[in-house]
């Protein structure tokens, strides 16, 4: 013969399931990503103590001022990321939690996400060379651009590869920077016409750029209110489309002449 339960009974029977369940989801690894702001890196400078941009074949004049690659720093592909993790991360405004497949390919080991990455960045740093290179009108075969940037992957520093090309060969044009002696920074990628592309993780890039001097960031448009989310207090956006417009706008900045656009 069954018993009836009483109502807390049931009750308790019915919450023992869901109980198991977060139990189980607070200590299971989930399919997310945990982003951090990561380094920054002045492309005009040295990273490591090796030059960022050498070049031969060409003329190159002194430079002052800053260029500044952004970057994120995501937890590892087969890190465990817990519920209390992402709930930690989910309240902070330094932190990102991302989808595990947007930060890292589906079904790629950590050897192969190391490889893709470094293929990304060699392909970025060989568009970054011609696009700078046609924008100076100046021949590739007479003129050798080498850019070393350790410990980094992807093709988010492309943009910058690119102005740091130009400020290290040409400058504003004029005899002056191209950074009018300011700690710039930015991201985005480019390709070998001089379109700038979207990158991702902006939000955390421009809080690494404030934290590392920078005053200005330029990010791609279609990115502007990614990066308005989360901005830091003192970083002015400059949206930019293409390799021209974020010349433009620098030397705009510089000579205090112009327009320059926001977001």
């Amino acid at each position: 013969m069954l018993s009836r339960l009483t109502r807390p009974q049931a009750v308790a029977v019915c919450a023992l399931p869901v109980v198991a369940l977060l139990a189980t989801a607070a200590f299971a690894p989930l399919p997310f990503s945990l982003a951090q702001p990561g380094l920054t890196a002045n492309v005009l400078g040295k990273n490591q103590g090796t030059e960022v941009i050498t070049i031969s074949g060409a003329p190159t004049r002194d430079t002052s001022g800053q260029l500044r690659m952004t970057t994120i720093e995501a937890t590892n592909p087969d890190a465990h990321v817990a519920l209390g993790d992402i709930v930690d991360s989910w309240f902070r405004t330094d932190r990102a939690v991302m989808p595990r497949d947007s930060v890292y390919p589906s079904g790629q080991n950590t050897k192969e996400i190391e490889r893709h990455n470094t293929a990304q960045m060699k392909q970025s740093q060989d568009a970054a060379t011609q696009a700078a290179l046609a924008y100076l009108d100046l021949d590739d075969k007479n003129v050798k651009v080498t850019l070393e940037l350790a410990d980094v992957g992807g093709p988010s520093a492309g943009l910058l590869f690119t102005l740091g090309i130009i400020d290290k060969l040409d400058g504003d044009g004029s005899g002056g920077d191209l950074t009018g002696g300011r700690v710039i920074a930015g991201t985005g990628t480019i390709d070998t016409n001089g379109t700038v592309g979207a990158v991702g993780g902006v939000a955390l890039k421009t809080q690494a750029a404030r934290r590392d001097g920078a005053t200005v960031f330029l990010v791609p448009k279609a990115e502007c209110s990614d990066a308005e989310s989360e901005l830091p207090e003192g970083l002015r956006l400059v949206p930019v489309t293409t390799l021209k417009n974020a010349v433009s706008s620098l030397v705009a900045l510089e000579q205090g002449k112009g327009s320059v656009p926001s977001c």
